[in-house]
């Protein structure tokens, strides 16, 4: 069995490539679709993601926001930005839960403890993650069931 620290590690790479393989799946032009309700299109929704890791990161460790820039309103419905951002972000918060751990486990700026930042970190990109499905079929753009059951394998993602 890997030892714990790798399976935080893991856990959140997972879980970030679970967030590249439905951006991917969705069109740049589904990144402009927006809710019923008003709020984020699916783009925003995406740059929300990413803008709170950098939330979370400035203030912790702020030289892992070397390279890492906050994506605005205008920038969202670009795909490839939103890609390379959160996978940047994702690489970074990967070397915040390594620091975290490295320094007895915990994150500055986050109670109770660093596996209590990961499943807030989780959750909520889980929590947009899935506004991001419902905003799709909303505007007429519904993930293709592939992917809607796929981002639930996470021993193959």
């Amino acid at each position: 069995m890997a030892a714990l620290e790798d399976q935080i590690l893991d856990t959140w790479n997972i879980h970030n490539r679970i967030n590249l393989y439905v951006l991917d799946a969705i069109s740049p032009e589904a990144l402009m679709g927006t809710p019923a309700s008003k709020g984020r299109n699916v783009g925003e929704e995406f740059a929300h993601m990413h803008n709170v890791r950098l939330m979370w990161l400035k203030p912790a460790v702020p030289e892992l926001m070397e390279g890492l820039e906050k994506i605005e309103k205008d920038q969202a419905p670009d795909k490839e930005r939103l890609q390379k951002a959160l996978a940047a972000s994702g690489e970074a918060i990967a070397m915040l839960l390594r620091q975290g751990m490295e320094g007895g486990g915990k994150i500055k700026g986050s109670k109770p403890h660093l596996v209590g930042f990961l499943g807030y970190l989780i959750s909520h990109e889980s929590y947009h993650r899935g506004e991001i499905g419902i905003i799709l079929t909303q505007s007429g753009h519904p993930l293709d069931k592939k992917i809607s059951y796929g981002m639930w394998e996470w021993e193959v993602r």
